[in-house]
């Protein structure tokens, strides 16, 4: 195998993280006296990933995100009420809310063993790690990166910069990161100079000024990757 060390984003590569971000913002607004729709937490979920593409480019520090993402969202229903009470509600809530996607387990069980496994996230350390202790991914890798700790966001040269010092061993030839966002994930891999392989089951297109090592459908592609190369 050409990959001795696997990283592995977590949110939407091996946890379905909309299915626990509905369940965990649904809780909140009803904790706070707000009404839940599938209308309502789409509009969240659309104010959330748009905050968080702004971190991912330095455009807002987290601290702000994780309360202001509220405030806009309670000025878009035209409700009053407390931010920083329904964001810790919602955190509470979401970190107790670990769900694997279809097929994640199996593709880590195939592959641990053959390599060093790390789950690289951005994210808040309580929420992931409980996340990861309730579907029970955490068994199989030899551990977790999580932005939150390191103080930095993928995709800075930063965050995996500190990967690489707290990897023995680790070789930028041999290293892979696997995961879903373009934006965080490969992105991040290609600033560090390590290969890419972008988890792509709906099979977007690749924009042209992207230059990736692979591009998998599907969990099995991810695994005849690693295991094959690309003959």
């Amino acid at each position: 195998m050409k990959y001795d060390i696997l990283l592995f984003d977590a949110d939407a590569t091996l946890l379905d993280f909309h299915r626990s971000e509905a369940q965990a913002i649904t809780e909140a607004m009803e904790m706070n006296g707000i009404q839940p729709t599938e209308e309502k937490v789409a509009l969240y979920s659309e104010i959330n990933d748009g905050l968080w593409k702004k971190l991912e480019r330095g455009e807002i520090e987290k601290k702000v995100l994780l309360y202001h993402r509220f405030e806009l969202l309670m000025e878009a229903l035209g409700v009053k009420g407390d931010a920083k009470k329904m964001a810790a509600d919602y955190m509470n809530s979401l970190s107790t809310k670990g769900y694997l996607l279809d097929g994640a387990e199996q593709m880590c069980q195939r592959l641990c063993g053959r390599a060093k496994m790390y789950i690289v996230t951005n994210g808040v350390e309580f929420i992931q790690r409980g996340r990861y202790a309730c579907c029970g991914i955490d068994k199989y890798f030899d551990g977790v990166f999580i932005s939150d700790v390191i103080g930095a966001e993928k995709p800075s040269v930063r965050f995996f910069e500190y990967v690489a010092e707290h990897v023995e061993g680790f070789s930028k030839e041999k290293a892979l990161i696997i995961g879903d966002s373009l934006t965080s994930d490969m992105r991040g891999g290609l600033n560090f100079g390590i290969d890419t392989c972008w988890y792509n089951p709906n099979k977007k297109a690749l924009p042209e000024d992207m230059k990736l090592t692979w591009v998998a459908h599907s969990f099995d592609d991810v695994v005849d990757f690693i295991m094959n190369g690309d003959k």
